[in-house]
């Protein structure tokens, strides 16, 4: 195992072993022990007690972190030429439609996320194999696919997020980032929480919120206590 570094073990030795901590006090202890020379994301992984295999069980949706996630997202807007003005006034970093098309053919996927229109998604399809595994295809489902682009560009441009739970159970998100105050990046991981728990499925069974860890860029994680949220 590597050796951990003075600063690394710093940071171990201020996080009690076995405590479970609240949001606010993660909040404010994520700071401590974040020592990146740059802005380190601050994360969120919630193990779900949920079968992801089984449709009425899968967890997915969007939630509007009410401080951002302090990353500037990049936007493509694929549009029709008659919502190509709307686009750009809303903020789209890229707007067009074909020859974008044509650039994500041969590999360009350099946005955060794809906004169309439902009239679009025909001609992407056939890019699913590209856009896909790097979860930029649009859905319906998570707003990237409707016919007010503008308001779907301001909404991501201010920090909506969407996020799915995986394989294993477990819904990874970004909930802002260290040079946040801790209130903020408490209201932030409250918020997806509180969206998480209303989504709850009727099917799944037991324990809901099994473990919620809150890391940053390489830090060592918190453990949250899921009665606290």
């Amino acid at each position: 195992m590597a050796k951990l570094t003075k600063k690394q073990k710093e940071a171990h030795s201020k996080i009690e072993k076995d405590k479970l901590y609240s949001v606010s006090e993660a909040s404010a202890l994520i700071k401590e022990i974040t020592n990146t020379k740059f802005d380190a994301s601050v994360d969120l992984a919630v193990r779900l007690g949920v079968d992801p295999r089984k449709a009425n069980q899968m967890v997915r949706g969007v939630v509007t972190l009410p401080h951002g996630t302090g990353k500037d997202v990049k936007v493509l807007a694929l549009v029709t030429p008659d919502k190509e003005a709307e686009a750009q006034e809303a903020g789209a970093d890229y707007v067009g439609l074909d020859e974008y098309l044509e650039k994500i053919k041969g590999g360009w996927t350099d946005v955060d996320v794809i906004i169309t229109m439902p009239s679009v998604m025909g001609k992407l399809g056939p890019l699913g194999r590209v856009l896909g595994p790097r979860g930029l295809m649009p859905n319906p489902k998570t707003g990237t696919v409707t016919m007010d682009v503008a308001k779907a560009v301001t909404e991501v441009k201010a920090g909506k997020i969407d996020f799915k739970v995986d394989k294993t159970g477990i819904v990874h998100a970004a909930i802002g980032k260290a040079s946040f105050s801790a209130d903020k990046i408490a209201d932030n991981a409250k918020e997806l929480l509180d969206t998480l728990n209303k989504m709850k499925p009727t099917a799944a069974k037991g324990v809901y919120m099994k473990s919620i860890f809150m890391s940053s860029t390489m830090s060592p994680s918190l453990q949250l206590d899921p009665k606290s949220v």
